[in-house]
């Protein structure tokens, strides 16, 4: 139960702040997809970083155990394409389109019943999907730093001079 409660919390948070941060905005989301309004990628790309330090460095002090999924190019194609169709069709992606929905934009309960539509479409196709598209091109437990040969935190360094980087250069741009 206790995880449940974390969960709850952690959910109202994230709400709260892309709620703060205007990423639930249809203009928002718009203007990420025409790479003419940068606030969602400085959302997500910060969010990323805080991510990336602080699960590396719970894993440096042993406080958790990093799980790696495998590779697998099929599955992330395919996930990505549906992820990028139903965001520029709707104008919202998955994490925005409850908080559009409880600011009461209406037009996003279309993006909720189209993901549970899709879910229970994909669930029935699974097993062909599984088949013939999604384990194509299996690389296994596969990590950046692994691949090319250093510490992961020269990797998590190099990230964040890139981000910090793309953020100034939008800065100067205007987005």
């Amino acid at each position: 139960m206790g995880m449940l409660i974390y969960g709850l919390l952690t959910g109202i948070l994230f709400g709260f702040l892309l709620q703060k941060g205007r990423v639930v905005r249809y203009d928002k989301q718009i203007g990420a997809l025409r790479f003419q309004d940068m606030t969602i990628i400085k959302f997500m790309m910060s969010a990323i970083i805080v991510g990336m330090v602080g699960i590396h460095f719970f894993d440096t002090f042993g406080l958790v155990q990093l799980l790696y999924k495998p590779l697998v190019l099929g599955e992330n194609i395919t996930g990505g394409m549906l992820f990028g169709l139903g965001w520029g069709l709707l104008g919202y992606c998955p994490g925005t389109q409850g908080g559009a929905l409880g600011e009461g934009r209406w037009d996003a309960l279309w993006g909720i019943l189209g993901m549970i539509v899709g879910a229970g479409l994909y669930a029935e196709t699974y097993p062909f999907l599984m088949k013939n598209v999604l384990n194509l091109g299996n690389y296994g437990y596969l990590t950046i730093p692994q691949l090319i040969g250093v510490n992961r935190w020269l990797v998590v360094i190099i990230f964040i001079a890139g981000v910090l980087a793309l953020f100034r250069w939008f800065e100067k741009k205007g987005l």
